[in-house]
């Protein structure tokens, strides 16, 4: 991604990401009381924030963030595909490894935080919600949080950033331990879902890798748990 050059347009997108990203990180921070029902409004100023500032700064379709005429060729890019389809097995592992771990614990923790937002009784509507809330996440957290922040910061460093305030807005009420470690490997997935963003420059690909990990996780749970 090339460096955003800080004339014109630019600077007022720059002052926009910078911000947009404040606002989102001061929501999330909120999540130090678990029972915060706030913290999930930085994915809609993240949304908001990222469509705007491509506004102002007039990008063009081809450099979006956000593009669905190009998805065949970006899932073609080297390594996109395996990083792709990885968080469909670090999912997995995750809660079975974490079930062994807590004695059964875990995927206790799992479900219970998700359920505030899903609808397990209904499949279909399970199946939406699943889709649009990746879909959100990935517009607020790898389209604007590290795809803006990166052309004007070090890669690994807005990597790193965004992942983390990703990871701290799905703390919930647990067991210390157990928070640790279902916050620990969301870091791990946001990370390789900013890999896929990065290599594609489009949150869509992203996207496929959020909704393949969040699938493989509630299939895992619903069967083997």
């Amino acid at each position: 991604m090339e460096k955003m050059q800080l004339t014109g347009d630019n600077k007022k997108s720059a002052a926009l990401l910078l911000a947009g990203i404040i606002i989102m990180i001061l929501l999330t921070v909120t999540k130090v009381v678990p029972s915060s029902s706030i913290a999930g409004y930085a994915v809609f100023v993240g949304i908001a924030f990222f469509f705007i500032t491509e506004a102002v700064a007039k990008t063009r379709s081809a450099e979006s963030g956000l593009r669905f005429n190009t998805i065949a060729a970006d899932i073609k890019k080297p390594g996109v595909i395996i990083l792709m389809l990885l968080p469909i097995v670090t999912a997995s592992a995750t809660l079975v490894v974490g079930d062994l771990i807590f004695s059964g614990e875990y995927v206790s923790h799992v479900m219970g935080r998700a359920d505030a937002m899903l609808s397990f009784d209904k499949i279909a509507m399970l199946a939406g919600q699943v889709i649009i809330a990746a879909f959100g996440e990935e517009i607020a957290f790898r389209g604007f949080f590290f795809g803006k922040s990166a052309k004007m910061f070090p890669v690994w460093l807005c990597a790193v950033v965004s992942s983390a305030v990703f990871a701290a807005g799905h703390i919930a009420a647990g067991h210390v331990g157990i928070v640790a470690y279902d916050i620990a490997t969301i870091f791990i997935d946001s990370i390789i879902y900013t890999i896929v963003y990065h290599k594609t420059g489009n949150c869509v690909i992203s996207t496929f890798s959020h909704i393949f990990s969040n699938t493989a996780a509630l299939i895992v749970a619903f069967v083997f748990f």
